[in-house]
């Protein structure tokens, strides 16, 4: 549930050159029973007024916490692929001790490590969660998107459980939920002439901004800073990040930025073939047409089951879409530009990305000869500098290291770099931590790996996940991670107790690498970067491939020198 790319299989990937997250002084928080005991303190249920009307939630003594809050109307029937609307403000008491279900999604494939329970399932699937610590008054704000490549996941994951930031770091922590897969993300020629804007999807980065509204407005009351608010993600949640650092539509909405195993890839424009990708709503129509669905009111008088399911047979794999009002661009373009939120960015990858995603990784060559020639036919005069970082004395680990750099590694040193190329400071890491159940599957330093450390959440990542030893040397490195990332949450420096000081990304590239502690590294990744770079600039400039899954050797022949991307 928590990959970014956790549906299907390779060939349900989308082929090379065909693809394509004040307080309210007169009203405090008020106690109002108790049930049990926890830690010496009383823990019940409490109420809490906030703008949109008074909310019951669960206290836990030193931390309140409140499940299941509606931002949006149900997103069905009429309201199914149409621009999320406001829950109005109510009056009385709203119970918000339990989670939300969880948005419609397919059920997780057989041996994923990443599967889950989800609990509830439904459309009407709109909701966020608060964790806060107790006496909290102008406390940083933590709002975190969850991955599973905008088709799978929730924010009610245990994994994502808040109470230990809340409790530890003084953090008011919040997790969303958003439309996923064809609910979230479908643009048709249909729902854009139903659209006041003349457009369609996106529908997810709707629900994500619309969330982060509901955030600013009411989150004071919880004890949060509404204007001390960081967006952060893993995976799809990282992308979500991205996607809201570029977003016109979600300006001001938040103040940091942490982006987890992001992928800045190429996007679909909404009505026009660009980049060797069709238009989003030439795809959509082409997905309606293998689901039998002749128009836009057959697609919503099917069940939502339905639609996840036929849509997963079809091999629909769900992105954002330039559409000209929430996304006016390729994302690399708003970044070169300067037209990317302005805040401060922490981004870093794993060094086991593809371990756990290896239907991202093409069939290995039968020999060196062959891995070599198809290298050299992709990357022309780059072949050599591609064949010296991945050479091809080890085929398996070269190709997963390639195909790791170009998606992960790239992304995040390029948020990195742009962020800190416009005077906003950047902090850039890469997890390489593993574990014996983990080595045990090969599965070094696996993609969202990291998340229950940086939630202090270990003894909730329970099987499948490999088991996470209870010792002293695991519980430090989560502690310093939490210090780091919630000290960056509250003053954009991310700071531990008793660990390195974590230097700015700056000329030299420097990084912070989480192995079995913390340690800076100069030029971290740096020619990795450098050439993929190049590639991604060449390819852009083209105008007619895009720049991503096509790596390795599945690489078509790169396209001509730019005197830009040297």
């Amino acid at each position: 549930m928590l990959t970014g790319f956790s549906a299907g299989r390779w060939q349900m990937m989308p082929k090379p050159g065909v693809i394509a997250l004040l307080v309210l002084v007169c009203m405090p928080l008020l106690v109002v029973g108790c049930a049990t005991e926890q830690a010496g303190k009383p823990v019940g249920e409490i109420v809490t007024d906030t703008p949109a009307g008074a909310i019951r939630g669960q206290n836990m003594g030193d931390v309140a916490v409140y499940r299941g809050i509606p931002y949006a109307l149900p997103p069905e029937g009429a309201r199914r692929w149409m621009p999320p609307q406001a829950v109005p403000d109510w009056e009385g008491e709203r119970d918000a001790l339990a989670f939300g279900p969880a948005c419609p999604q397919p059920a997780s494939l057989p041996g994923n490590i990443y599967a889950t329970e989800l609990g509830a399932v439904d459309e009407d699937c709109l909701s966020l969660n608060v964790w806060t610590p107790e006496n909290a008054e102008n406390a940083p704000v933590f709002v975190w998107i969850h991955g599973g490549s905008l088709t799978t996941g929730a924010g009610s994951l245990d994994m994502y459980d808040g109470a230990r930031m809340a409790r530890e770091q003084g953090l008011v922590v919040v997790t969303i939920n958003y439309r996923l897969g064809v609910l979230g993300y479908l643009a048709h020629p249909g729902l854009s002439a139903e659209s006041e804007q003349g457009i369609s999807g996106n529908y997810g980065l709707m629900d994500q901004i619309l969330a982060l509204e509901w955030v600013k407005r009411n989150i004071s009351a919880f004890g949060g800073d509404a204007d001390n608010v960081t967006v952060a993600g893993e995976s799809a949640g990282a992308l979500s990040v991205v996607m809201l650092m570029t977003s016109p539509k979600a300006k001001g909405l938040f103040d940091k930025a942490i982006a987890e195993s992001a992928y800045m890839v190429t996007m679909a424009s909404l009505k026009e073939q660009r980049n060797g990708l069709p238009s989003a709503e030439a795809t959509g129509e082409a997905l309606a047409r293998k689901m039998g669905a002749e128009d836009v009111d057959a697609l919503r008088a099917m069940s939502a089951d339905k639609l996840v399911n036929l849509s997963r047979k079809a091999g629909y794999f769900p992105f954002p879409v330039i559409d000209g009002v929430y996304e006016t661009g390729q994302m690399v373009e708003v970044f070169d530009k300067g037209e990317q939120a302005p805040v401060p960015v922490l981004a870093g990858f794993n060094e086991g990305e593809i371990r756990s995603l290896r239907f991202l990784l093409p069939p290995i060559p039968k020999n060196t000869e062959a891995y070599e020639a198809a290298i050299r036919n992709g990357y022309g005069e780059l072949s050599d500098r591609y064949l010296e970082i991945y050479p091809s004395d080890n085929l398996e680990a070269s190709m997963l290291a390639a195909t790791r750099d170009a998606m992960y590694g790239w992304t995040a040193e390029r948020l990195a770099a742009s962020q800190t190329a416009y005077g906003h400071p950047s902090f850039f890491y890469l997890f390489d931590h593993s574990y014996p159940a983990a080595d045990r599957l090969g599965l070094r330093a696996f993609h969202a790996s990291e998340i229950p450390y940086v939630f202090g959440t270990m003894k909730k990542a329970v099987a499948p996940w490999p088991e996470i030893p209870d010792t002293e040397e695991e519980r430090a490195l989560s502690e310093d991670m939490m210090q780091y990332w919630a000290s960056f949450a509250r003053d954009g420096q991310p700071v531990a107790d008793g660990a390195p000081e974590w230097p700015a990304y700056g000329n030299t590239g420097t990084g912070m690498v989480f192995a079995e502690q913390p340690k800076t590294w100069d030029l971290l990744a740096r020619e990795r970067f450098d050439l993929h770079e190049e590639v991604v600039c060449r390819r852009r400039a083209a105008g007619n491939v895009p720049w991503n899954w096509n790596v390795g050797i599945l690489s078509p022949p790169l396209p001509p020198k730019e005197a830009a991307c040297e």
